[in-house]
């Protein structure tokens, strides 16, 4: 049952859509009308600003942080508990994407993912941020660098547990989780590939009651 648990807990949380809400509180508007249509901090910050898409960002990323957290919290003496708290983070990210308080939809699972790999593997963060901020201050894609992240994540949590720096469900946690993440951007991928993606920076224009 400590699986059963752990994906259930990791999915509800997942699930609290905060770029639904922020929208919504910000300027009364469905995130999912404009844009790219989902929820997370990449359209929030093209149609609601800066500070908004970091409030976004901030509470995507603490919702893969307390799966795991929660889940080590409540089943710390059960001797699988890594692996519990690898598909809570990894639930979280299927809440996130697929969230049952919207009708099944969200975001791309970005944010939430390495909240989730941050708690699992706190080096890989910290080996992998700089990278996907140096790719995407290169290529002013958001895409292109949250792709990446998913890529490299399973490399290098698998070379820190090589080292004895990392453990196998982290490793395993970062390879389904960049997997997800990857096939999320798939229209990404294709616009990318046609030279159409938007780059960081391009606004998406926002009807409210007082214009535009």
């Amino acid at each position: 049952m400590t699986f059963v648990w752990a994906a259930l807990i990791g999915y509800l949380l997942g699930a609290i859509p905060f770029g639904l809400i922020i929208g919504r509180f910000v300027r009364g508007i469905d995130l999912r009308e404009y844009g790219s249509h989902r929820t997370g901090a990449t359209n929030a910050l093209r149609t609601l600003g800066a500070k908004a898409a970091a409030a976004v960002f901030v509470l995507d990323v603490a919702k893969g942080v307390a799966a795991v957290l929660l889940v080590r919290a409540l089943f710390g003496t059960d001797p699988n508990v890594e692996w519990a708290a690898a598909l809570a983070g990894f639930a979280a990210i299927v809440g996130h994407n697929w969230s049952v308080f919207i009708r099944f939809t969200g975001g791309r699972g970005v944010a939430t993912s390495a909240g989730a790999l941050g708690a699992m593997s706190p080096l890989t963060i910290l080996v992998l941020v700089p990278i996907v901020f140096g790719i995407m201050w290169r290529s002013r894609y958001v895409s292109l660098g949250s792709v990446s992240g998913g890529l490299l994540a399973p490399i290098i949590t698998g070379l820190l547990a090589l080292a004895g720096l990392a453990t196998l469900p982290a490793v395993i946690y970062a390879l389904a989780s960049g997997l997800l993440v990857t096939a999320a951007h798939a229209d990404n991928i294709s616009r990318l590939r046609a030279g159409t993606e938007r780059k960081i920076g391009q606004k998406e224009q926002v009807a409210t009651d007082g214009g535009t």
